[in-house]
C-alpha cells in the first residue's frame, strides 16, 4: 500500500476576497486527486522558529497523488490566483507508515 502524501502550506494572505477565488478554483483538482483537509486555518501557536498566520495540511491517498495534483493544469491555474495575494511556503511530503 502506498504511503499517503501531504501538503503543508503556511501562508500570509493579503486579500481574503481574492483568496476565496483561489479556494473555489482549487476545489476540482483537490476532488480529482482525493485531497482531504486535516488542518485549514484555525488557532495556532508558534513555539519555535517563525510561521505565517495561516497553516493548512491536506492529505492525499499517496505521495504520487499529492505531486500530481500540484503539477496538474487545474491546480496550476488556481495557484496563479493564490500567488497574487499570498506569500509563504508549500511542502509536499510523504507520510510515515511504520
Amino acid at each position: 500500500m502506498p504511503k499517503k502524501g501531504y501538503w503543508i502550506g503556511n501562508m500570509d494572505v493579503r486579500d481574503a476576497q481574492v483568496y476565496e477565488k483561489y479556494r473555489a478554483a482549487n476545489a476540482k483538482p483537490f476532488a480529482d486527486f482525493g485531497a482531504r483537509f486535516l488542518v485549514r486555518g484555525g488557532i495556532q501557536q508558534v513555539r519555535e522558529g517563525t510561521a505565517n498566520p495561516r497553516t493548512v495540511v491536506i492529505e492525499f491517498p499517496s505521495y504520487a497523488d499529492a505531486v500530481a495534483c500540484y503539477e496538474s493544469p487545474a491546480y496550476q491555474n488556481a495557484k496563479d490566483i493564490r500567488m497574487t495575494v499570498a506569500d509563504g511556503s508549500l511542502i509536499i511530503i510523504e507520510g510515515y507508515a511504520p
